[in-house]
């Protein structure tokens, strides 16, 4: 509607005329779960650097690799990043308690019941158990007496069993029960009930340094948690900015026997999920630890049979400087690093560069070298190695996603389309609510055209000229009428992605002299 000009006068009028520019969406900002020293439960923090998590969270623990993930992503090149804390951690840790493992009267290899002090540390290891046979005749082959001395305190179990049944003494529901100073488990359910009978003897308790601490044995639907109330990896929901997303303490309790492999599906599934619900976020799996190439290759075809081109898989784990300071390197999953390295690339080359070829800072070696004849077996089913090659470090040598769509087989193309498609979404709200006419079409193929123009430039869309790079289709042919009725104004979009050199190929031929001419 134009103004009233009621009286004489110069007028200046504000004409909106030109482009709205679309700005780049940010590609690299990762987000993780796991466990801390310190800090909220269940609750996205934004952390810009290594020094704002270790004044949230707190520092390095044993058994966990959250703060050694993060740490790893901010010096291979990551930015920044949100860090979710699962119930548990350093904070939670108790002193360990002693333990003693006894052996099978069949075969003195085989353990068959593990003894655990209720009193942590020194006081514990005073602890002493003697295993005799009834001294009653008849008694069974599979029945033990349990004697535990703890200075002039004894408890005296007779005729146990690891039967289960009316009238019979089941050694653990009978200790539990009934001890006040020790608890029992048996070591292997699956022996046979002869193998399963301890060793006559005296055993001491000791306390031993454990291979992982008090991690909490939070459940896969823990980890998952809920959008709503902002819990788990589902809470980055409200995150807009993440576009990678970690869960190296997944494997922590996978390592300390608190999540089993169906477990770990669970939530790698869950991370999928989230990652193609939203749109606009890429999953960094990790693989289970201490696998060779045959078994690691059995898992991606069995446990792991994802096919999703919103993530990927790397393999095997790196080894890096034990933080906790014993002189020694500790094998840790590769996930928080690889989200460092996928930003480093994203500034210094961009987003539609794949993140490979790229050296592993902070990396030691590999838990499995890798040859070239495995990594022929595990590159087609998607499973990204760590190669070292000698002179050159330590490097990712694979860029593959895990879809079986070869149109989205690689990682930089899915990601470079989650960039276009935020980067659109986030600059044409101006279009909303505008009169949807041939005007409008124009305007929205100026802008599109002029933002896609700036990502060919950069050497993102393959063709030498824009028009075979892209193309921006918006006018009444996309917007018939009846479109137009409902409210909708579609625009038409396709995108020539450039694609890695995975295959480097030198044809090379003898040529004698003079045999050919060439003009």
């Amino acid at each position: 509607m134009s103004p009233e000009y009621l009286s004489p006068g110069v007028y200046v009028e504000e004409i909106d005329k030109g482009t709205k520019p679309i700005e780049g969406a940010g590609t690299a900002c990762a987000a993780f779960v796991g466990f801390a020293q310190q800090g909220p439960f269940n609750q996205p923090t934004f952390i810009p650097n290594w020094s704002e998590f270790v004044n949230n969270f707190g520092g390095f623990i044993k058994g966990g690799y959250l703060a050694q993930s993060v740490y790893g992503y901010f010096q291979n090149g990551g930015g920044r990043c949100y860090v979710t804390r699962l119930p548990g951690g350093q904070a939670e840790e108790a002193e360990p308690k002693a333990v003693a493992a006894l052996p099978s009267s069949a075969q003195a290899s085989i353990e068959t019941l593990t003894i655990t002090a209720l009193e942590a540390g020194p006081a514990g290891a005073d602890i002493s158990i003697e295993v005799s046979k009834p001294t009653e005749e008849g008694a069974a082959e599979d029945l033990f007496n349990l004697t535990v001395r703890h200075g002039k305190t004894e408890e005296v179990f007779e005729n146990l069993t690891f039967s289960r049944g009316k009238g019979v003494r089941n050694v653990m529901d009978v200790v539990n029960r009934q001890s006040k100073l020790i608890r029992v488990a048996e070591k292997d359910a699956t022996l046979p009930m002869a193998e399963r009978v301890p060793s006559p003897g005296k055993y001491s308790l000791t306390v031993a340094e454990t291979g992982s601490t008090a991690l909490a044995p939070v459940s896969s639907d823990t980890i998952v948690g809920d959008a709503a109330e902002r819990t788990g990896l589902s809470g980055f929901e409200i995150a807009d900015d993440v576009t990678m997303l970690c869960v190296p303490d997944l494997m922590a309790l996978y390592q300390a026997g608190a999540i089993s492999m169906e477990g770990v599906k669970a939530v790698q599934l869950a991370m999928i999920a989230h990652c193609e619900n939203m749109k606009d976020r890429f999953a960094i799996l990790d693989c289970p630890p201490g696998l060779n190439p045959q078994k690691i290759k059995d898992w991606r075809m069995t446990e792991a049979g994802y096919d999703t081109k919103y993530g990927a898989v790397y393999y095997p784990w790196i080894k890096v400087a034990n933080p906790l300071g014993n002189g020694e390197s500790i094998a840790v999953p590769p996930s928080g690093y690889m989200a460092g390295i996928y930003a480093r690339s994203d500034t210094e080359r961009g987003v539609h560069k794949a993140p490979a070829n790229e050296v592993i800072r902070g990396a030691m070696g590999v838990e499995t070298p890798i040859t070239k004849s495995e990594q022929d077996i595990l590159n087609p089913i998607g499973i990204n190695c760590f190669r070292t090659f000698p002179g050159r470090g330590i490097r990712v040598w694979g860029a593959r996603t895990l879809s079986s769509d070869a149109s989205w087989r690689y990682i930089n193309v899915r990601r470079l389309f989650n960039f276009v498609e935020k980067s659109i979404q986030m600059g044409t709200q101006w279009i909303v609510f505008e009169p949807n006419d041939p005007d409008l079409w124009a305007r929205i193929r100026r802008d599109i055209g002029a933002f896609l123009t700036n990502v060919w430039r950069t050497g993102a869309l393959f063709g030498a000229t824009p028009a075979q790079a892209f193309y921006v289709k918006c006018d009444e042919e996309t917007n018939p009428p009846e479109v137009r009725d409902l409210g909708q104004v579609i625009i038409e979009i396709g995108l020539a992605p450039s694609k890695p050199a995975e295959f480097v190929i030198f044809r090379i031929s003898q040529w004698a002299t003079g045999s050919e001419t060439s003009e």
